[in-house]
């Protein structure tokens, strides 16, 4: 079970600290595609259950799952999954061109934020019912257009839809990272390594992505650095090391062992 020494952690600015006082701690991690965050967050969520309640969450787009899943239904699948690779495309085009989106690709990005903005709420809510939470990724605005940034801020239009699209759409992101995490795992991984191990995924998103990990800063949080190349038994223990020091910091210890580091 649950023992606390001091369950009062500080907040990000302009928090108040009677509601922060009350919120359990939470763990990002955050990588390139191909980093091993989803075999990190299972491993991390496994050690923290050892100091109390806890939960995961997920929150990236999944507009892949979303977009398999849909393509699977008999009779309209293949017509969907046709429309949606159209849409995609058309994000991607105004992401690396600024070019702005049309009216329905518009409408498909600012679904999957409100989307995400839900799971956050969910995750939120989640934590101040005393939940320790692990988030597979981390929504930012430090880079706009990708890696779980905004998409339409990219862009200029003159379309009123589409602006009032954006501005939805910021406010959402404002909204989601003025909280900061305890503490984002970071975990860099090179090109190559990154492409062997999600040959599926096209070289060139991954080597902008690669490129962008070390740039996110998640509005001041505490990060630690974690080169996943390295054999996964010596990422795990790293991940967990920083995540009971963290936990320390927090006033939570592992029932009976004083100072514990998840019994190192």
């Amino acid at each position: 079970m649950l023992t606390t020494l001091a369950k009062q952690g500080q907040g990000a600015p302009g928090e108040e600290p009677s509601i922060t006082r009350r919120l359990a701690p939470l763990i990002a991690v955050v990588g390139c595609d191909g980093s091993g965050k989803s075999t990190v967050s299972e491993n991390v969520l496994d050690c923290v259950r050892g100091y109390g309640p806890a939960a995961a969450a997920h929150l990236g787009k999944q507009s892949g799952n979303l977009g398999r899943a849909l393509t699977r239904l008999p009779l309209i699948g293949p017509r969907i999954g046709r429309v949606i690779d159209r849409k995609v495309a058309g994000v991607r085009s105004s992401r690396t061109s600024n070019k702005a989106p049309g009216v329905l690709v518009a409408l498909v990005v600012y679904a999957f934020t409100l989307r995400r903005l839900f799971r956050f709420r969910r995750m939120m809510a989640a934590r101040r019912q005393g939940l320790i939470i692990v988030a597979d990724r981390y929504p930012q605005m430090e880079l706009p257009g990708a890696y779980d940034g905004p998409s339409l801020a990219v862009a200029t239009t003159r379309n009123p839809v589409v602006r009032w699209l954006a501005r939805r759409e910021e406010a959402a992101y404002e909204s989601m990272t003025r909280t900061r995490p305890d503490l984002v795992l970071r975990l860099n991984v090179d090109l190559d390594t990154a492409c062997a191990r999600k040959p599926d995924h096209r070289r060139e998103l991954l080597r902008d992505k690669v490129a962008a990990t070390p740039l996110l800063k998640f509005n001041g949080a505490p990060i630690v650095d974690i080169d996943s190349t390295q054999p996964l038994a010596e990422v795990l223990a790293a991940a967990r090391l920083a995540v009971a020091n963290t936990m320390a910091e927090r006033g939570y210890a592992l029932p009976g062992v004083e100072g514990s580091a998840f019994g190192q």
